[in-house]
């Protein structure tokens, strides 16, 4: 499979260095004719095509069509995954962090261009590696309803969707409400263990998963209302999430020549109110300010019973506040931006039975930043200067951690169609909240996750250098990227009494990677026939305080979509992707999916997901632990998405929609409990 992507995408390559030469125009920054992309210094600007805009029923499916650098989308399960270990996917819609109802009820007739932002700049935070945003037209007259009705046909699984939206002059009232269930049977898997004593002897041990049942049934609900006229927009946005059911995972396993059972059930609640406001004055400048809070309460059993009886409850509730404030002054020479963004947070979790905690948490976050994005002749460049300070407080265990944050980019272009660009950038990472408790939590006989107080951000250093190639029907990009994380949050293994403990720490440890990838996107017939190719090789570095692991690893993908009047097929594929983090190697399972979308009127569309085809049993899970006092390999394959064949039925009516430019950002709701599972 490497050498059949590594030939595809130089033989791409080949076929546009002799592309037709095509005519300039300029879109405030140099760009082909015709092209669908734009590039510009923190990204591109995509283009839908008139085709791409009419075949698809929502944000997903216009997503997969585009098949974008990394990401991964799953029209079927209404997922957006990041192929690479550089950070989240950030979805939005006129720069508001999107939800997956938004996403579903998004007017594909109201797109204007789709912003892909590879390399975010200061105001977007830590943890995110690219931003999806949608920029599309405001509606100001008329109505529309619609539904979309998803069920998969070979297994229990289904999402079921109902919005509408109302415009009245200055006044949108929207809402969504959704229904998704899962009863998945026939997962299987296999862990061989091998642990060393003390004493230096060996202990060999074998856990098969025999069966498994994962049953979930929960709904959302969110309501909107927004004000807005041509120089400002006040928008409330109250949502919530609930189990009508506790989510349900049965197992039974074999140990050795016994048998146990393994359970677990959590039920969640998760109400929010989100209020933004945005104005524009004169002379180009421009106000925003967001605030959202939410409320998370959990409740769950587990129970794990290898070797002795083992179980536990856990009753958690967390309250959180964000909000975010930016000015930004569009200046002739240049954009000028700053900002501040601060996020407090409590969290309060009991563990009662075989586990016995309880964890007040205290967090907050506060980050300062400001940014210049300009140009000086061809040289195209964003720089800003970002404090960020962390907060950490639980029980005796204070931490009080700050940052500068530097980052810039340049970009500029070496021939007609060439351009090289590079990024640096500095951040901060902390592990999640529920590694920093006191609390341990028991995974086998022979394992317990221990909870470390004593855990403190680290820092991140990032290189990433560009060449990308670009004509109207062709773009080839190569990339070269490099990340160190230094005295960052390691796993450690701590061996006592015949027991293993597996915690985290800061000490001296370094954890680095770099990639070198290309990504090819071809439309060999115009807006009828697209390919796409990518594939990398990538390095990672796992310096511990007692050990020293290196991997290598290949990831790569290719996607084709081919349009035909009424009906859309397409084909994606990709290997996963392999990486190595601390004394763990993992994979992104493999995906391949097959899609026909058929449109007999406007209003309707039928389409069909056929995922992971000639496997009954596809893998869902594969990992390895290389510790010199635990040896692991561990896979897991699951029945329900072998063969997976899901339907899906969206109906849209509309009517008296009017449409003006808007620009807004907001949604930033919380979802970190803080309980260690």
């Amino acid at each position: 499979m490497k050498r059949f992507f590594l030939m595809i995408s130089v033989a791409l390559f080949a076929l546009s260095a002799s592309a037709q030469s095509e005519k300039e125009v300029t879109l405030g920054e140099v760009s082909v004719k015709g092209a669908r992309t734009v590039q510009k210094v923190d990204g591109q600007w995509i283009y839908p095509t008139k085709q791409q805009l009419e075949n698809s029923t929502d944000g997903y499916s216009l997503l997969a069509k585009l098949t974008l650098p990394h990401i991964r989308v799953d029209e079927a399960m209404n997922s957006i995954t990041a192929l690479s270990n550089l950070g989240s996917v950030q979805v939005r819609i006129n720069d508001i962090v999107a939800t997956r109802e938004d996403l579903l009820s998004l007017d594909m007739k109201a797109i204007e261009r789709i912003e892909f932002i590879d390399n975010p700049g200061l105001r977007y935070g830590e943890e995110t590696a690219y931003v999806i945003n949608f920029k599309v037209k405001k509606p100001i007259s008329g109505y529309v309803v619609g539904t979309q009705l998803t069920n998969t046909l070979t297994a229990v699984n289904g999402n079921e969707a109902v919005y509408g939206k109302i415009n009245h002059k200055k006044s949108e009232f929207g809402f969504n409400y959704g229904l998704n269930y899962q009863h998945f049977k026939g997962a299987r898997g296999d862990e061989k263990a091998v642990y060393t004593l003390e004493s230096g002897e060996t202990i060999e041990l074998n856990r098969h998963l025999l069966s498994q049942q994962n049953k979930n049934l929960g709904h959302n609900a969110q309501l909107t209302y927004s004000l807005s006229d041509s120089n400002y927009v006040f928008q409330a946005k109250l949502s919530g999430n609930s189990t009508i059911r506790p989510q349900e995972i049965q197992s039974t396993m074999a140990f050795n020549d016994s048998r146990y059972e393994t359970r677990s059930s959590t039920r969640n609640s998760t109400p929010s109110l989100d209020l933004y406001y945005h104005h524009d004055f004169r002379r180009n400048q421009s106000l925003t300010a967001n605030v959202v809070g939410t409320f998370i309460k959990t409740k769950s059993h587990t129970e794990n019973n290898e070797g002795s009886d083992y179980q536990y409850d856990t009753n958690g509730k967390t309250y959180s506040l964000w909000s975010e404030a930016i000015y930004e002054n569009r200046l002739k020479p240049f954009t000028f931006s700053g900002g501040f963004q601060f996020a407090q947070r409590y969290s309060h979790n009991e563990y009662h039975g075989d586990s016995e905690a309880i964890n007040d948490l205290h967090t907050s976050d506060f980050y300062l930043f400001s940014q210049l994005k300009g140009r000086l002749g061809a040289l195209n460049y964003m720089a800003g200067l970002g404090v960020s300070r962390r907060y950490y407080r639980q029980a005796d265990t204070k931490h009080n951690f700050w940052l500068f944050r530097p980052k810039f980019s340049l970009s500029y272009p070496l021939a007609e169609r060439l351009k090289l660009k590079y990024t640096f950038e500095t951040s901060q990472h902390v592990s999640r909240i529920a590694l920093v408790s006191d609390a341990s939590i028991k995974i086998n006989s022979m394992e317990t996750l221990l909870g470390n107080p004593e855990i403190r951000p680290c820092r991140r250093i990032d290189h990433d250098l560009r060449l990308t190639y670009a004509t109207s029907r062709f773009t080839s990009e190569l990339q070269g990227y490099y990340r160190i994380n230094t005295h960052c949050n390691m796993e450690k293994y701590i061996r006592k009494d015949g027991h293993f403990y597996q915690t985290q720490t800061n000490a001296d440890n370094e954890c680095s990677f770099f990639f070198i990838q290309s990504y090819n996107q071809w439309d060999i017939v115009a807006d009828k026939l697209t390919a796409t190719i990518y594939g990398g090789i990538y390095r990672f570095f796992n310096f511990g305080e007692d050990y020293r692991h290196t991997f290598t690893s290949f990831n790569g993908g290719c996607s084709v979509q081919v349009y035909l009047n009424r009906w859309t097929l397409g084909a994606y594929a990709d290997n996963g992707w392999s990486f190595m983090e601390g004394e763990h190697r993992g994979l992104h399972v493999p995906a391949w999916y097959f899609t026909a979308s058929y449109r007999p009127n406007k209003a309707l569309t039928i389409s069909l997901f056929a995922q992971h085809l000639f496997s009954q049993h596809p893998l869902t899970e594969k990992g390895e632990v290389v510790s010199r006092y635990i040896r692991k390999e561990i896979s897991r394959h699951q029945r329900e998405y072998g063969n997976m064949v899901t339907l899906k039925l969206a109906y849209r009516f509309e009517y008296g929609r009017k449409y003006r430019d808007i620009n807004r950002s907001m949604n930033h709701q919380d979802n970190e409990t803080g309980i260690l599972k």
